[in-house]
């Protein structure tokens, strides 16, 4: 997956009022908290990929 599809998944699973994933309840009618797994999915690939980035492309 890109960046922008990262962002994509940030943009929509977001927290509603209620403290469940607006996201996961629009696409598949899941009561889910927040933050559900694919929050967590996409700022851990935000992380991994500032991480490389500042490390200069060393693993």
């Amino acid at each position: 997956m890109s960046g922008s599809q990262e962002q994509a998944i940030l943009a929509v699973h977001v927290r509603g009022l209620d403290g469940m994933c607006v996201g996961c309840h629009r696409w598949w009618s899941r009561l889910v908290p927040y933050p559900c797994w694919q929050v967590n999915w996409a700022t851990s690939r935000q992380a991994r990929t500032i991480t490389v980035q500042f490390l200069g492309g060393a693993r």
